[in-house]
């Protein structure tokens, strides 16, 4: 049992503790964030860096009056923890548990869904608004990491509140930056002075006794100024966000709790924008991930004493499989150029970056410059590859479309993570991307079977002249051979995994697997299912899969993608077009919803993307005799 956390229901309890006990209960906290974590994966490095962070602005501020928006919010664990949501934490991303990000349906604390970066500026800037026009007073605060200040959408938000000049606390968690103490020391006794309504007092009373005296007063107030001006440049490191607008304080230990509360006091009671730049430290008090941050940054189950994950197979991973193939293709083509958008370890190119420093380029949480950038290396005869989940690619859309496809130029997209993701939830899954890059003219779209078509699809695609995405999972592979000198495939050329009689499944990327299985357990039942592998979801190959409907009258289709306007609507238009209208098609995948967090194994299940799922479709649609639960009793099919 804890001694201090057990007696926190919601912020207002924080109130009546002192420094030393919010100290002894921040040690707590960290303990409960390992033990927890350990079993359910999450982000335990950013939580653990902003525990004495988080009890400070709940302390400081009355939430959920004041508004408290944090960015990416993989760093709330702690705001849950004592939003009273402590009972149920065990439940951390666990299917019908809370999630690992804000949301809104969880907690009146939960101020703005959040999951991707840098988008925290501009909500906080839009509830401050709100506040104004309606006439009220509470206030409102950003929490952002310096990663996502990276994030161009970051800094057009700094610069529309500087320019409104509105009451707005933006909170700067800083864990890679180090400042000197006397520099710190320095800064922070300068932010005292700003800060402190006597000095703006003063300040005015001088301006109006030297512009009395007449000739030399406005000269000396001008020179004043200029002075001010270039001490403030020398000494104070956040002259940039005083120039956007805002008034700077810090750097401030994130760690001591006594000069936090100080300072979001004094941030509370200005008037107009502030920045405050706090110092932390990822993973701070839990050795494995003070040493490894990146690593722990967002882990899975792992043994608590070692740090270790836990499981693990011989069977690589898909994005290990892109990360090996990238170095193999980059010794062969010198043009060939790497890009990722923050994510080096995340995407697989570490061994890349480590091999071709000078071909590798990591642009930050940009993926709107990411895609642009590669482009322009395009333009210039180079074979850029941009490496992206498939969540975050969403952010540029634009930039495919007008700055990519319009030009046709040969930029390649690694989509990792396609498909169900599992824990992190509706932000994180990559359920959109058919849907969305469909439409582009140019555009090819593959999506492989297994990781060794992985390999396949790479080579095809730095042959091909012109714009491909390739859309894979995560998670490990099939555990098929690797060919490490892989043939290209034609485009457009689909696969037939199996012939049948009475209907074809059409199964997109990794779902032909389970395709394969509800077909044999179809056979056994005296249904004969063909199954295809289309392998591109643009362009279609055609004459496959109108010779599968003109043979069985009858097409499932398959895919871990919304049915919107994904594979299976592909399908449908080639039929309408070429006018088959005498075809029944079944689509099986995402409807229209966000999916939570869960398992991706039980998401699937949930969504009929397995193999039973798949069986129980194509019973309901061909009437097979009777469905009784999930057990289907099957006669013979007619087409």
């Amino acid at each position: 049992m804890s001694r201090y956390l057990d007696q926190i229901n919601s912020p207002e309890d924080l109130k009546k503790f002192s420094a030393g006990e919010l100290t002894e209960l921040a040690a707590e906290i960290r303990e409960i964030l390992v033990d927890t974590v350990s079993q359910t994966g999450g982000h335990l490095a950013p939580n653990l860096g902003v525990v004495e962070l988080t009890l400070a602005l709940h302390q400081v501020f009355n939430s959920p009056v004041d508004k408290i928006v944090w960015d990416v919010g993989h760093q709330s664990y702690v705001h849950k923890l004592i939003t009273g949501r402590r009972e149920r934490f065990h439940t951390l991303r666990q299917e019908g548990g809370i999630s690992g990000f804000p949301k809104q349906s969880e907690s009146a604390h939960d101020i703005f869904n959040t999951g991707h970066s840098s988008t925290s500026i501009s909500a906080a800037l839009g509830v401050a608004l709100a506040r104004d026009l309606a006439g009220q007073k509470y206030s409102v605060v950003a929490v952002i990491g310096d990663g996502a200040m990276t994030g161009g959408m970051a800094f057009e938000a700094l610069n529309h509140a500087g320019h409104l000049g509105t009451n707005l606390i933006v909170v700067l968690n800083d864990n890679e930056m180090s400042i000197a103490g006397n520099v710190g020391a320095l800064a922070g006794y300068l932010n005292r002075i700003r800060t402190d309504p006597k000095y703006y007092k003063g300040k005015e009373d001088l301006e109006q006794v030297l512009r009395r005296i007449p000739s030399i007063g406005p000269t000396v107030l001008k020179a004043l100024e200029r002075l001010k001006d270039g001490v403030k440049y020398l000494l104070v490191p956040g002259m940039l966000f005083e120039e956007l607008g805002f008034t700077y304080l810090g750097p401030v230990d994130g760690h001591n709790i006594t000069e936090l509360k100080e300072v979001l006091q004094r941030a509370k009671t200005h008037q107009g924008p502030v920045l405050i730049h706090v110092l932390t430290k990822k993973g701070k008090g839990y050795r494995p991930a003070e040493v490894n941050p990146d690593r722990f940054h967002g882990i899975g189950p792992f043994a608590r004493d070692t740090g270790q994950t836990l499981g693990g197979s011989d069977v690589p991973t898909y994005t290990q499989v892109f990360g090996k193939t990238m170095v193999n293709e980059a010794v062969e083509n010198p043009g060939i150029v790497a890009i990722t958008a923050a994510m080096p370890e995340g995407t697989g190119l570490v061994d890349f970056a480590a091999q071709f420093k000078k071909r590798f380029f990591d642009v930050g949480i940009a993926e709107e410059h990411a895609v642009t950038l590669a482009a322009g290396m395009a333009r210039e005869g180079l074979k850029p590859v941009v490496a992206v989940y498939s969540t975050f690619l969403q952010r540029a859309y634009d930039q495919i479309l007008h700055d990519v496809c319009q030009q046709n130029l040969p930029v390649v997209f690694a989509l990792d993570r396609g498909g169900i993701v599992g824990e992190d939830g509706p932000t994180h899954h990559g359920l959109f991307d058919l849907s969305y890059l469909r439409p582009m003219p140019n555009m090819t779209i593959m999506a492989p079977k297994d990781e060794n078509e992985l390999r396949r699809m790479i080579r095809t695609a730095f042959v091909h002249d012109g714009p491909a995405a390739i859309r894979y999972p995560r998670g490990q592979g099939v555990g098929v051979p690797i060919d490490w000198n892989p043939e290209p495939i034609s485009i457009g050329e689909g696969e037939m995994v199996k012939p049948g009689s009475d209907l074809y499944i059409l199964a997109a990327g990794t779902m032909t697997g389970a395709a394969e299985q509800a077909a044999a357990e179809l056979e056994a039942c005296g249904v004969s299912a063909g199954v295809v592998n289309p392998r591109f979801i643009k362009p279609l190959d055609e004459e496959l899969i109108l010779r599968c409907a003109l043979q069985t009258r009858f097409l499932v289709t398959v895919e871990e993608n919304v049915l919107a306007g994904g594979f299976g609507s592909a399908v449908m238009e080639l039929l309408e077009r070429e006018r088959v209208h005498d075809v029944v098609v079944t689509r099986i995948g995402i409807p229209d919803t966000f999916i939570e967090h869960g398992h991706p194994a039980a998401l699937r299940e949930k969504y009929g993307l397995t193999p039973e799922g798949i069986v129980r479709a194509v019973g309901r649609r061909l009437s097979l005799d009777s469905i009784a639960g999930d057990e289907i009793r099957y006669g013979k099919a007619t087409s």
